[in-house]
């Protein structure tokens, strides 16, 4: 054959990684489910009888991780759902820049400064009078469908 050497960019993304399929019926509250393709953390779901057509129909209602939105779907109990890959790291926290982004120090040592603040004014106010007084702290980041944001606050000491 040829001695040359083929070259391949891949620059298609599938999407499959960030969700599997899981069975409407086996997905219960305290999961995650994606709706509208947003992930979202199960806090209601109620399972109808089987109808003239023959299939149980699952209500989820669901609150977007991410946004806080509730949101409702409706799916026969015997149809896949998607269900997101949901991860949560803890990363230490370096800076605050003034434009409202993070600088974190991951586990290999690198840093990873694309995280904006988080919108919730609690945790807001936690991170930022933390910061201001030199603790030390380590901020959870919760990740799924390619989205990051900031979820949870430890404080691990003065530094």
């Amino acid at each position: 054959m040829s001695d040359e050497e083929h070259h391949f960019e891949s620059k298609a993304d599938a999407g499959a990684s960030k969700t599997y399929p899981q069975q409407a019926g086996t997905i219960r509250k305290g999961g995650h489910i994606v709706i509208k393709n947003r992930a979202c953390k199960v806090v209601e779901v109620s399972t109808s009888k089987t109808g003239k057509h023959g299939h149980a129909k699952c209500h989820f209602v669901a609150i977007d991780i991410f946004n806080g939105k509730k949101l409702e779907d409706i799916v026969p109990s015997s149809h896949n759902c998607d269900v997101p890959h949901v991860s949560r790291t803890d990363y230490q926290l370096i800076d605050i820049s003034e434009d409202g982004f993070v600088s974190l120090l991951t586990e290999n040592g690198n840093t990873k400064d694309d995280l904006k603040l988080p919108t919730d004014d609690s945790l807001l106010t936690q991170i930022k009078d933390g910061f201001a007084e030199g603790k030390d702290l380590v901020v959870s980041v919760m990740s799924a469908m390619g989205e990051e944001q900031i979820c949870a606050l430890k404080d691990i000491g003065p530094k």
